[in-house]
């Protein structure tokens, strides 16, 4: 950690309580979202960069869909002779049922008939099962965000074998930046002087946002002469079309 950091860990608490604890601190994301592909292949096409903004649902990898769109096609046509199926049982249930009630078959023959109409009905709602299941295969051979946001890291490039069991970093990570976090280190007795959902305020870029406390860490960061250090988060919106990246400074004011 940098040493100005340091040196802003222990502040003298404010003897009048209308004077704001001013601490240095520095930009992190609210959350990183890493992002794998759940199934084995080649990587086809990676549309977004590392920076790159972008919205809920919009394609950033796509992989070798051939596989998937074959095994598509062959469950449809397993649905389609399925339903065939189906209706063939259908239509001779009802011939079955006209002659029983003739009295010109047993009771056994109508029997028969329900079960292969039962059978018919089964095999016909396997059939759709697969199809779904082919149906989502076909979609996890794509990713795409998750929520308005910005591309963090991007580790994949077109023609990459990816293994799903051997992807030690993820193939993207992505970050809504809608609203971020500004981290300083305290000591217990800060943290004790505030609560989550408190007001504050936070000097970004020279301007003063409204902020508000995001979490109080419960585990010390490291332990220095002076005694254990937390993490305090404060969170504040970031403003449309404004470039704020983690680890860059801003001073936050505590009541």
């Amino acid at each position: 950690m940098r040493r100005w950091l340091a040196c802003a860990l222990f502040l003298s608490i404010p003897t009048s309580s209308l004077a704001a604890m001013q601490l240095k601190g520095w930009i992190e994301w609210v959350q990183k979202v890493e992002m794998r592909v759940l199934e084995s292949g080649v990587v086809e096409e990676v549309v977004v960069a590392a920076g790159q903004r972008v919205k809920q649902g919009e394609l950033l990898l796509r992989m070798d869909q051939r596989e998937a769109k074959a095994n598509r096609l062959e469950m449809r046509a397993r649905v389609a002779r399925a339903k065939i199926g189906t209706e063939k049982a259908r239509r001779e249930l009802e011939r079955t049922q006209e002659l029983f009630d003739r009295g010109l078959i047993a009771a056994e023959e109508l029997k028969d008939a329900e079960l292969k109409g039962a059978a018919a009905d089964a095999d016909e709602q396997a059939a759709k099962a697969a199809e779904a299941a082919a149906e989502v295969a076909l979609e996890r051979t794509e990713l795409r965000a998750p929520f308005d946001g910005v591309v963090v890291a991007r580790n994949a490039w077109r023609g990459e074998v990816v293994y799903k069991t051997l992807q030690q970093e993820p193939l993207l990570v992505v970050a809504p930046d809608d609203k971020l976090l500004a981290r300083a280190l305290v000591t217990a007795e800060v943290l004790r002087l505030h609560r989550p959902g408190q007001a504050a305020r936070v000097n970004v870029l020279g301007q003063a946002r409204e902020a508000r406390i995001y979490s109080l860490g419960v585990e010390a960061v490291r332990v220095e002469l002076q005694g254990a250090v937390y993490p305090l988060d404060v969170i504040f919106e970031r403003h449309p079309n404004e470039l704020l990246r983690p680890s860059e400074a801003v001073q936050i004011l505590l009541p």
